[in-house]
């Protein structure tokens, strides 16, 4: 039961080139900044990603995305990530875009084991009739676009069928674990976390603290250890190393400044 491997480089040694991972995060939030990290040390390539954006100001998958280990990339925004857009619209990168809400059920389902669901997100576009461009050659044109998806009428709505999501691997990052894999998260770092989690046939999760069996009130789980296979301590460094996106400054007040 005693899921805690020694290091990073360890608990992702057996990724091999050509895997799928699923990978908690949003923005800079709740990356798993250490176990990318390895990744990138290990030298894979080929890997086809599943996460809601593929990092951010040169870290997260960003690293991995530079340095062009990522063929593949399923998520829903690609933001002011400048390198994924000059990729993808250079034909170096197939890309499939989905509605955010739909990716997070995506990962759910197939974390339950349920095939494909039905949603009413998408239909009446490119998401339901197909079109969405997936990857360019380079020169503007569409050299792989999205296939139509089934679509049914129930109550007198269409729904667009979507498939669940199951990768090779999973790579999260939790504020609280113990040995066992049950996790806990901190605000905002718990966003695509625990359905990343689910969605992996190996999950790795990074934790900020680890403590001991016991140590986390069976109430406060928020991810349970049966969706956990490897736990990796961060040193209390890399715990704390958490980057900010974009900074910015409040104007002060005329009278903040002595004025009013």
């Amino acid at each position: 039961m005693d899921k805690v491997v020694a290091c990073a480089a360890e608990a992702v040694g057996d990724v091999r080139d050509g895997a799928t991972l699923a990978v908690g995060g949003f923005g800079l939030s709740g990356v798993p900044q250490v176990l990318i990290e390895a990744l990138y040390g290990l030298g894979v390539s080929g890997l086809s990603v599943v996460s809601n954006n593929c990092g951010a100001n040169g870290s997260g998958l960003a690293v991995l995305l530079s340095a062009g280990r990522i063929s593949r990339v399923t998520g829903s925004y690609i933001g002011a990530n400048k390198e994924f857009a000059r990729r993808y619209l250079g034909g170096e990168l197939e890309v499939e875009m989905i509605p955010q809400g739909t990716l997070a059920e995506r990962l759910r389902a197939g974390g339950c084991g349920i095939p494909a669901f039905y949603t009413p997100a998408g239909v009446g576009t490119q998401v339901a009739d197909g079109g969405l461009p997936r990857r360019y050659d380079g020169q503007g044109a569409v050299v792989v676009a999205s296939p139509p998806k089934e679509v049914r009428v129930f109550d007198g709505r269409e729904y667009v069928l979507e498939r669940g999501i199951r990768t090779d691997f999973a790579l999260v990052r939790a504020a609280r674990g113990d040995r066992h894999g049950n996790l806990v998260f901190n605000k905002a770092g718990r966003n695509f976390n625990p359905l990343a989690a689910m969605a992996g046939k190996v999950t790795v999760a990074e934790v900020e603290e680890l403590v001991e069996p016991g140590g986390i009130d069976p109430d406060e789980v928020q991810l349970p250890g049966v969706f956990v296979q490897r736990v990796v301590a961060l040193t209390p460094e890399q715990a704390a190393a958490k980057g900010v996106e974009r900074r910015t400054v409040s104007a002060r007040s005329a009278r903040a400044e002595g004025r009013g």
